[in-house]
């Protein structure tokens, strides 16, 4: 095991042939003239484009990400990057009987989270609720947050063998119990990092004190719990929706490697594979700008150029099918339920059939796929509110 501190440096002639590519782009015209209806917007995009050539301050960005303690660990022979805040130390764990644990955690003192991203994110979603959780008005509430990148984003390394939700389930607790030396901790994620978190709770009942979600698990009907007709209305629902928004995944199930080819070679096609998703699925009422500012966007695809990794970001969907299938949760569980498009209407009873002991189930009406930069607050406080019987 080694771990070592961790700073982000992307050297001047890549930002400088990045710079060169984003002045030449070739611009297409829009194919419909309802405003993002087929896509990415062409103006909007020209837009972005021109600033991130030439009005994006990077090393301004970087600094500020760097601000954040940032490690990476090698854990099975593969690297994983991750931002460890340590919480402010409550005076009621400031006692002779709180012991430094192996790697650097600490017995008794503030519950560790380790909160997990998806796709297409970064670790960037998590740093503004970070803060919150580890310096809370009370700090009897401090977490000691854990902010790993997924394999094959950014800075950590694809795992060697196939992609999968329950394989970075365990890349995760080695990282909180073996390299950071946490006992116990808790774990929160929506999307693909959702499905990690959930796999904590299935494995580890004996460290995982509970399990937050903003995207509700899923449990097949039973001969006693057939489906309802409010399952199947959601279904249906989804079902529609699913096909004026799945061409994304449909390429990168079956044939990533082709579209990898183009983005890893335009930033402009990278920023407008990415932005399409963070407009439709940010609770942002149609206009991204409402949850995203240019210098976050630009953040996020610059890290996502610079380490070229957008064609490794692609692989927990080629190894989808390689899943296993999933298990009962059985540590406690909250759901802060998504509000975007794929989660309205979502039947609790759907996450009930998977879940033994659900105890916190909200359905704010307002962040969507991104609620940790959507909603930092509101995440935080069901955070908080959640964890606090489980720190014991």
């Amino acid at each position: 095991m080694t771990v070592s501190q961790f700073r982000i440096h992307v050297p001047d002639d890549v930002l400088a042939d990045l710079r060169a590519r984003l002045r030449r782009t070739l611009f297409t015209s829009a194919s419909d003239s309802a405003y993002w209806t087929a896509g990415t917007d062409p103006g909007y995009l020209r837009d972005l484009v021109a600033y991130w050539a030439d009005g994006f301050d990077w090393r301004r960005a970087e600094a500020a990400l760097n601000a954040f303690p940032q490690y990476a660990a090698e854990i099975s022979g593969r690297r994983v990057h991750f931002v460890h805040l340590r919480a402010r130390r409550p005076a009621s764990t400031q006692t002779s009987e709180t012991t430094e644990a192996p790697g650097g955690g600490q017995a008794g003192g503030p519950l560790p989270l380790v909160l997990s991203h998806g796709w297409p994110s970064s670790f960037v979603e998590m740093l503004r609720v970070a803060p919150l959780l580890a310096d809370p008005p009370d700090p009897d509430d401090a977490f000691d947050v854990v902010i790993p990148s997924l394999p094959g984003f950014l800075y950590s390394d694809l795992p060697k063998g196939p992609w999968t939700r329950q394989a970075v389930a365990r890349v995760w607790h080695e990282l909180m119990t073996t390299t950071l030396g946490y006992p116990r901790y808790g774990a929160f994620g929506g999307d693909i990092g959702g499905g990690v978190t959930q796999w904590l709770g299935s494995l580890y009942p004996g460290q995982v004190a509970g399990i937050h979600l903003t995207s509700a698990p899923v449990g097949d009907p039973t001969p006693e719990h057939p489906v309802t007709p409010q399952e199947q209305a959601f279904e249906d629902a989804l079902q529609a929706y699913d096909l004026t928004d799945q061409g994304y995944s449909e390429i990168m199930w079956t044939r990533p490697d082709t579209i990898a080819a183009a983005l890893a070679d335009s930033p402009a096609g990278l920023a407008a594979w990415i932005v399409d998703k963070y407009k439709d699925w940010s609770d942002c009422g149609g206009d991204v700008t409402r949850r995203w500012d240019r210098d976050t966007l630009l953040t996020v695809f610059t890290l996502y150029w610079a380490t070229g990794c957008i064609g490794s970001s692609f692989r927990s969907y080629y190894d989808y099918a390689q899943n296993p299938p999933p298990q009962p949760i059985v540590v406690p569980t909250a759901v802060t339920l998504s509000n975007e498009p794929t989660f309205v209407g979502f039947p609790r009873s759907l996450t009930e059939r998977r879940c033994t002991d659900l105890r916190h189930w909200s359905t704010p009406g307002r962040g969507g796929h991104f609620m940790a930069h959507e909603e930092p607050e509101q995440v935080a406080g069901e955070l908080r509110e959640f964890f606090r019987p489980l720190r014991g």
